[in-house]
């Protein structure tokens, strides 16, 4: 990595010493294998990714794994999430009757997207893995295949092909562009979207903050410390600000999740 690629921690490089601004830029999302295991490579994001799963199952286990009629302060923090989504989301979208047996999979969802977001600003982590296109699209994928599954199974293929292109006869004339226009909104844009929404927040978010942060190093010397200070300054606003981006994007990746489930199980007219 050259110069000019690297962290502000990584280099002694300042203003008026000659040398550019260190700008981060794509190579702040690549990195190196940590470990091999079984011929596959873990990079950081990848073990993040494995932390998540470890963190939220075991925090799910610890909390429900003996509960009790008087619950204790874990039991009680973990009833507060879990019914956060069921009745701030799921219960909202698709009723309780209906919803209930989603619930399981959409607090999973939330809290798993939560905590990779999450890592953006936690020491040493410091990296929010949804800023890597495939996680995001591997939870879209799976959301897109119970939508499409459900689909089907609940009005059987024809009836699932009209659900998905929004067949509707009274259209008339504009039926055919409308058939047409569905299909590409509801089978190839909808799951691109859903994923790309997630990824391009938490991207732009990291890529901010580490600039601010860069920009604090940078400035440090000479006349510059007093931009540095201020460089400082929205490195934590930006913080802040992103902490409520992580569990706003959480919150609407599992509200759109159970939109395509609602819609799945939509009676068609």
């Amino acid at each position: 990595m050259s110069a000019d690629q690297m962290l502000a921690f990584e280099t002694d490089c300042h203003i008026f010493d000659g040398c550019g601004f260190p700008a981060p830029g794509l190579h702040s999302f690549l990195f190196e294998p940590l470990f091999t295991v079984g011929g596959i490579e873990f990079n950081k994001p990848m073990l993040l990714a494995v932390l998540t799963t470890v963190i939220v199952i075991g925090f799910f286990w610890a909390a429900f794994g003996r509960a009790k009629v008087v619950p204790g302060k874990l039991q009680m923090v973990g009833e507060a999430g879990y019914d956060f989504v069921r009745r701030g989301i799921v219960y909202d979208s698709l009723g309780k009757k209906e919803g209930e047996k989603y619930v399981p999979f959409m607090v999973s969802l939330f809290f798993f997207v939560w905590i990779m977001n999450l890592w953006s600003i936690i020491p040493v982590a410091q990296f929010p893995v949804t800023s890597i296109i495939a996680f995001p699209a591997a939870l879209a994928l799976i959301v897109y295949v119970l939508w499409m599954y459900l689909t089907f199974k609940k009005h059987g293929f024809v009836g699932g092909l009209k659900n998905i292109v929004g067949y509707d006869k009274s259209l008339g004339p504009i039926l055919p562009l409308a058939v047409v226009l569905e299909f590409f909104s509801n089978v190839i844009i909808r799951p691109f979207t859903h994923a790309v929404r997630l990824f391009a927040n938490m991207f732009a978010g990291h890529l901010l903050i580490l600039m601010f942060t860069i920009a604090s190093w940078y400035l440090l010397n000479g006349i510059g410390i007093a931009y540095a200070g201020v460089s400082f300054v929205m490195t934590i606003v930006m913080t802040a600000f992103e902490l409520f981006i992580q569990a706003v994007q959480a919150y609407v990746f599992v509200l759109l999740a159970t939109n395509y489930v609602q819609g799945a199980l939509a009676e068609h007219h």
